[in-house]
């Protein structure tokens, strides 16, 4: 199966990208245009901090 980068929700992405920068400025990450300096560990720490806050919002409101 194709797998297929086009945008569902063309508002998605700058949400996504808000939301990431709001996470690693929280965990101390920067951030830039370029990101290919920072470390697995802190690219992996700011996913996974999105993940535990997306499931946490889901689970609030099924509720």
């Amino acid at each position: 199966m194709a797998r297929s980068n086009r945008t569902l929700v063309p508002d998605a992405k700058n949400g996504l990208s808000k939301f990431k920068n709001e996470v690693a400025s929280e965990l101390g990450v920067h951030l830039k245009e370029y990101n290919g300096d920072i470390t697995a560990r802190e690219a992996g720490s700011i996913g996974g901090e999105m993940v535990k806050r997306m499931v946490e919002q889901y689970e609030n409101n099924i509720k």
